[in-house]
């Protein structure tokens, strides 16, 4: 699916996101949003009709998964047979599990309805949750998706030895994977946050796969290399793909903090 997708790759430094940063008074003060990050509409897989089987599918997917109560926060549903065979996978972030990851679900499936309006196939990103919707269904494990991603960041470098800071959170990110990627009694959850402390400071982080995503150690290692392209000495930043996502920054940004 990832071959289909016709924005470019890459989107760095989003404008609101940089500017909602900007409004920040307080690191104490939580950005609990669920702002609209990037989406991207697949082309390739064609339009639908309206009253067609493929919206009957799409319909009754979406109706069921609303119904659902999410608690690991992840679901990959699909129904139907090609061409009109539908696939909806969605994977809600670590602190917005059952009724926040419904909530976000319908968020974005309605930012999808508009952004991608009669596109068989399409992602969406929102700061809570990643919605995929898809006419192909191939897999049940998702090979890590490097076509994909995207990165943002805090406009505000880092003023106080940026080199030492830049090496703290890669160590600390790099941590919170070998956390995220250890079995919580029988189960990978995949997600894993915390806090450190940096002098007077406290650096806040989190790292998520999602939960079909095959290899997620190394998809994370990725996300965290290609973090200095982008965001080198910056105050924030995160990089994100359907297969996982990494982000830091110097204020608190989720409900509850899983503490390495």
């Amino acid at each position: 699916m990832s071959s289909s997708f016709s924005l470019p790759k890459r989107l760095v430094s989003v404008p609101i996101f940089a500017i909602q940063l900007l409004l920040i008074h307080s690191v104490s003060s939580l950005n609990l949003t669920n702002d609209y990050l990037n989406h991207k509409c697949a082309v390739s897989e064609g339009n639908y009709k309206p009253g067609g089987k493929y919206e009957e599918n799409l319909n009754f997917l979406t109706k069921s998964v609303s119904t659902y109560d999410l608690p690991d926060g992840f679901i990959r549903i699909s129904r139907g047979d090609a061409p009109d065979s539908v696939t909806i996978i969605l994977q809600c972030r670590g602190d917005s599990y059952e009724s926040k990851c419904s909530s976000c679900f319908a968020t974005a499936l309605a930012g999808f309805r508009r952004k991608c309006h009669r596109h068989k196939g399409g992602i969406i990103w929102y700061d809570q949750c990643l919605l995929i919707i898809s006419s192909i269904n191939n897999e049940n494990s998702r090979k890590i998706d490097y076509k994909n991603s995207f990165s943002m960041h805090n406009p505000k470098n880092v003023n106080e030895d940026p080199e030492s800071f830049i090496k703290k959170t890669r160590d600390f990110l790099n941590e919170l994977v070998l956390k995220a990627i250890k079995p919580d009694g029988v189960n990978l959850v995949y997600y894993a946050s915390g806090e450190k402390s940096l002098g007077t400071k406290k650096l806040y982080a989190m790292v998520q796969c999602a939960q079909d995503t095959l290899q997620c150690r190394k998809c994370l290692e990725w996300n965290i290399m290609e973090l200095p392209k982008c965001c080198n000495g910056k105050q924030g930043a995160r990089f994100l793909s359907t297969s996982c996502n990494v982000r830091y920054e110097l204020y608190p940004f989720l409900r509850t903090l899983k503490t390495v």
